[in-house]
């Protein structure tokens, strides 16, 4: 009996190792088909993946940095071009501090972007670049500052000249003389304003004979306020030719229709535009 005893127990020790063997080889098997799956898991998801060597675990993440694209200054004038912000305050200095003339907005009230018009850069106050700007406003030739990293603008390759004595228009494209033309002018009272402008918007005057093909508007204002737009000055065609080289408008400048066309292709948003004398 005793030896048959001692068998036994030996024999259950023995099953007893061995199924704790069986258990941990599973246990181990199963832990380390968990960390081959979850690895790659966390690796598609953006995880930080490890190497374990040892005692030691080595981070293999590659640190990720953020840089905001610098916007090129301009440094040819005149520049034009849109706004990179829904607003910007064109202030009297180029201070951050300095009096504010007026806020421009990215859309104007007619759903237009804005355009900006520079003719100049400085380093401000704060020790970044600004732009003096043209802003279409009364009086006319009123300048500001706004910071250059509001505004995206690149050098202007147009002019147009308007001579009021001789009453001609002369479209010019990377300094090379494009077209000549005859205006009819602003009638005595309603002057067509002299001074350094541009052009502000561009439109094909649908189901208006009056303004002619295609038609431009200019940063300028005329004498009449009560005019469409507060009396903005336009450069447009016309359904009647036989006016120009006569002073008879209310401040705008009529071309010919071929003018007109002309200035579809030669005169993009933000071509400065010189009226004189």
């Amino acid at each position: 009996m005793a030896a048959i005893s001692t068998r036994r127990g030996e024999h259950l020790r023995c099953y007893s190792v061995s199924r704790r063997a069986v258990l941990a080889s599973v246990l181990v098997a199963v832990a380390g088909f968990a960390a081959a799956v979850a690895l790659p898991t966390r690796a598609l998801a953006g995880g930080t993946a490890t190497l374990t060597t040892g005692a030691s675990t080595t981070d293999t993440t590659t640190p990720t940095t953020t840089t905001t694209p610098k916007i090129p200054v301009a440094t040819s004038f005149p520049a034009a071009g849109g706004m990179l912000s829904a607003s910007v305050p064109v202030r009297v200095a180029p201070d951050a501090h300095a009096h504010v003339i007026k806020v421009m907005h990215q859309f104007r009230s007619d759903y237009r972007p804005q355009e900006m018009f520079a003719v100049s850069a400085k380093t401000g106050t704060d020790g970044e670049p600004w732009y003096r700007v043209s802003i279409p406003m009364r009086p006319n030739g009123t300048y500001g500052w706004v910071p250059a990293k509001t505004v995206s603008l690149k050098p202007t390759h147009s002019q147009i000249v308007v001579n009021i004595k001789s009453r001609t228009i002369d479209l010019y494209r990377f300094g090379k003389h494009k077209w000549h033309g005859r205006v009819a002018v602003g009638a005595p009272g309603r002057e067509t304003p002299l001074g350094h402008y541009f052009v502000a918007a561009r439109f094909v005057p649908y189901h208006d004979p009056f303004l002619g093909v295609f038609a431009v508007e200019t940063s300028a204002y005329s004498k009449l306020t009560e005019w469409p737009g507060g009396g903005v000055v336009g450069i447009h065609g016309t359904n009647e030719p036989q006016l120009l080289g006569q002073a008879v408008s209310h401040g705008c400048v009529r071309v010919a229709n071929v003018t007109a066309e002309h200035l579809r292709t030669l005169a993009p948003l933000g071509t400065p535009i010189w009226i004189k004398k």
